[in-house]
C-alpha cells in the first residue's frame, strides 16, 4: 500500500483517532461545562432550552456523547458563547466515527463517484434507524448504550451524502442473502427491504442484487468500496472483524474498479434488481 503525498494522510486518519477523537470530545465537554456554570444554568434548565434531558448533558459535559452538530449550535445561541461552541464541530463530527472508519467518513464526503460490493449486511448508506439498531444489538462484545446512540448517530448522519449537491454517482452491488437475513425480526427487514427501493430508485443510484444461484461472482474476496474523489483520485476501502484497510495504490483501485464493474455484469439489472425486492417484501 502506498504511503506517501497527502494520501497517506486519509490512510493514517484512523490511526491514533482513539485516543486523539477522546482527547477532542473531553475537551470539549469541559469547554460546554464551562460556559454553562458562567451562564448560571443548572443541567436540567439548560437541557430544557435544548430538548435534552439533565442526564444526556452529564453525558456531553463529561465526554460520554457526542452531541449532533444542531445541539451544539443550540447550545453556542444559548450560553451566548459567541462561536466557541461550533468551532469544535468539524472535530467532533470526526471523532464521532470509529478510529478504522474514520479515513473512509471523509473520502464519502468528498466522493465523486462510490461503488460498494456488500455480502454480509446491507451497505450503511442504505440502513434503516431500526436495521442499525438491530445489527449494533448483536454485535459482541455488546455496546453500552451510549456508544449505541453515538453509532446510530453517526451512521444516519452518512446518509447525508444523498442529498448533496452536486449529486455523486452512487452504485450498490449486495448478495441476495442481505435481503434474506432477519436482523431484528420480519418488521426491521420489511422496513429495509422498502428503504432498499426508495433509494434505488433515485436518479444517482443504482442498485444490483447478486442472486445466490449465480454461478459467475466475480466477488468472492468479499465486500469492498471504490471511492473517486472530486480531484479524480481512487481509494479502496475495505473492513472486517473491526479492522480496515485503505488502499491508495492507483494500480489496486483500477483493479478494484474493474472487478467491481465484472461483478455489476455479472448481477441483475437495477431494474430486474428492484423487481425482485418488491417480489421478496410482498413475501414476508
Amino acid at each position: 500500500m502506498a504511503e506517501e503525498g497527502p494520501e497517506a494522510e486519509v490512510a493514517d486518519a484512523g490511526h491514533s483517532a482513539d485516543k486523539s477523537g477522546q482527547g477532542v470530545v473531553a475537551a470539549f465537554g469541559q469547554s460546554l461545562k464551562t460556559l454553562r456554570v458562567r451562564a448560571g444554568m443548572e443541567r436540567e434548565e439548560f437541557g430544557k432550552r435544548l430538548g435534552y434531558s439533565a442526564s444526556t448533558i452529564a453525558s456531553f459535559e463529561q465526554g460520554r456523547r457526542i452531541p449532533p452538530p444542531r445541539a451544539i449550535d443550540r447550545s453556542d445561541e444559548v450560553l451566548d458563547a459567541g462561536g466557541l461552541l461550533m468551532v469544535w464541530k468539524d472535530q467532533l463530527e470526526r471523532a464521532q466515527y470509529p478510529a478504522f472508519f474514520q479515513g473512509m467518513a471523509q473520502l464519502e464526503k468528498r466522493a465523486m463517484e462510490l461503488l460498494a460490493y456488500d455480502t454480509l449486511v446491507g451497505n450503511g448508506l442504505l440502513q434503516t434507524e431500526e436495521y442499525m439498531r438491530a445489527l449494533f444489538g448483536n454485535r459482541r462484545p455488546l455496546f453500552d448504550a451510549e456508544t449505541l446512540e453515538q453509532r446510530v448517530t453517526a451512521r444516519l448522519a452518512r446518509q447525508d451524502i444523498f442529498d448533496r449537491r452536486p449529486e455523486p454517482l452512487l452504485s450498490f452491488v449486495m448478495c441476495e442473502s442481505v435481503l434474506r437475513r432477519k436482523f431484528g425480526g420480519s418488521e426491521v427487514l420489511r422496513g429495509q427491504l422498502e428503504q432498499f427501493l426508495l433509494v434505488g430508485r433515485r436518479r444517482n443510484v443504482e442498485l444490483q442484487v447478486m442472486p445466490l444461484d449465480c454461478e459467475d461472482n466475480s466477488g468472492v474476496d468479499g465486500p469492498f468500496s471504490v471511492i473517486t474523489r472530486e480531484d479524480g483520485k481512487r481509494f479502496v476501502y475495505s473492513e472486517a472483524q473491526g479492522a480496515s484497510a485503505l488502499e491508495t495504490d492507483p494500480k489496486q483501485a483500477v483493479l478494484a474498479a474493474a472487478r467491481y464493474g465484472i461483478i455489476r455484469s455479472q448481477a441483475l439489472t437495477p431494474r430486474e434488481s428492484l423487481a425482485y425486492i418488491e417480489k421478496l417484501l410482498g413475501e414476508l
